[in-house]
């Protein structure tokens, strides 16, 4: 195998190993920042953007939504680091008034609601982004 060859296998051997116990920054970074790009805003048409990322919270099924989407049910993050992810990326996009109110994701939460993964993602967003444009 070529020096590049070899190069190349050791970076998708790094990459597909389990995360290790990082910040939630870093693991933000490792993790979710490919599809999400650094500052949350997405692939239109692609990759929803993160702003505003708490609304979730206030309908029924949203909370459960965000830990079951392929990215957070099937990373390679444990239970514990998932949770305080999906905490700090509440905090971080927001909208601002979720830190003062924001009942943390546990490890035991994500345990529980993390398997299976959602099999239509784009389904389900649309049916909790129809019940928030129906309580406003």
């Amino acid at each position: 195998m070529s020096r590049a060859g070899l190069g190349l296998a050791a970076l998708a051997l790094a990459l597909a190993a389990p995360a290790r116990g990082e910040t939630p920054e870093v693991n933000y970074l490792l993790q979710c920042q490919g599809c999400h790009l650094p500052d949350g805003s997405g692939k239109s048409g692609a990759v929803p953007d993160l702003k505003d990322l708490g609304r979730f919270l206030a309908v029924p099924g949203g909370r459960e939504y965000l830990v079951r989407v392929p990215g957070s049910a099937q990373s390679p993050l444990s239970d514990a680091d998932l949770a305080a992810l999906l905490n700090w990326m509440l905090r971080r996009f927001g909208p601002a008034a979720i830190a003062d109110t924001l009942e943390p994701y546990t490890p035991e939460e994500i345990t529980a609601l993390r398997r299976p993964p959602l099999a239509d993602v784009a389904a389900t967003r649309a049916r909790l982004l129809a019940r928030l444009r129906a309580g406003d």
